[in-house]
């Protein structure tokens, strides 16, 4: 029995000669080894179609090409070989590929004084580009760290001094009774915290490794005040006493990132943004900078 030839109508000739940017598959299911673990990532895979009679491109060879990403950790020299495969595969219609992984890398992380530890997940973005002018990988983070604001700070010391002065007026300041009224009276008032996001993107143009690890590390070292996980009445002391020796605005915290960024020889460039929801205002708070990284 003779094999009958299925029709494809992918290779007819388009009636809107037109050459596309992107065309390709959004949200592919894909595990990839990251960091030593199995992460499960979300895939966009495409290329550009720069053949204007060529109605479309071939998607299963796409789908096809992206199984080595399963079987190896992943780095810049698999990322590259992934697009040169997707170009090989439509030699004549294409000449830039990319891809796009997103996922969440589980980290464990100890408690600030108690032995103990927990898991958090950072999320990411890995996006590479094969193009006439070469390969290109960026590396997109997301991290959550507590901010303190400097202006509620000071302005709830200047309290507690008002309400020390009134009530040690007429008394002599005899030890204890400072240290009761410390323990008691102390906090008055409290300056305002809140839970605040740094996106970082970062260009690392040729490098082989993908150092997420690193760059969460990195980040969390800069500002001082990353989240935290299993914590006893210690660490959540410790926290206090972090967020207390770690007042920053949004600025500051951009400024923190920004600075540590700079001094990292395998970065080309970057941009970051960092955003304080703020507990006292309904809106947040706002600094971005970028550092040999190219404008939208």
């Amino acid at each position: 029995m003779n094999a009958i030839s299925l029709p494809d109508i992918a290779t007819q000739s388009t009636t809107l000669p037109l050459p596309l940017d992107w065309v390709g598959m959004c949200g592919i299911a894909l595990p990839l080894q990251l960091e030593g673990q199995r992460v499960l990532a979300s895939v966009d895979a495409g290329v550009s179609l720069d053949d204007t009679t060529a109605r479309g491109i071939h998607m299963s060879r796409l789908y096809l090409a992206l199984e080595e990403l399963e079987s190896c950790e992943l780095s810049g020299g698999l990322l590259r070989r992934v697009l040169m495969r997707f170009l090989d595969s439509h030699q004549g219609l294409s000449s830039s590929a990319s891809l796009t992984l997103r996922g969440a890398l589980p980290m464990q992380r100890p408690a600030l004084v108690s032995p103990l530890s927990g898991w958090k997940t950072y999320p990411f973005e890995v996006v590479a580009r094969q193009d006439p002018r070469g390969f290109h990988v960026e590396l997109r983070l997301e991290l959550i760290y507590s901010s303190t604001c400097p202006c509620s700070a000071a302005l709830t010391r200047q309290l507690i001094q008002q309400r020390f002065a009134n009530d040690f007026a007429d008394r002599p300041l005899e030890r204890d009774q400072v240290l009761a009224w410390l323990g008691t009276q102390g906090t008055t008032a409290t300056p305002h915290s809140q839970r605040s996001t740094a996106r970082l993107w970062v260009r690392l143009g040729q490098a082989e490794y993908l150092p997420l690890r690193r760059l969460v590390d990195l980040a969390e070292q800069a500002l001082g005040t990353a989240v935290q996980t299993a914590v006893k009445r210690a660490d959540e002391q410790a926290f206090a006493l972090a967020n207390g020796q770690n007042l920053m605005f949004c600025e500051d915290a951009a400024r923190r990132l920004g600075s540590a960024l700079r001094g990292q020889e395998w970065l080309e460039g970057f941009r970051l943004r960092v955003v304080h929801a703020e507990s006292l205002h309904a809106h947040d708070a706002v600094a971005e900078y970028r550092w040999n990284y190219p404008a939208e």
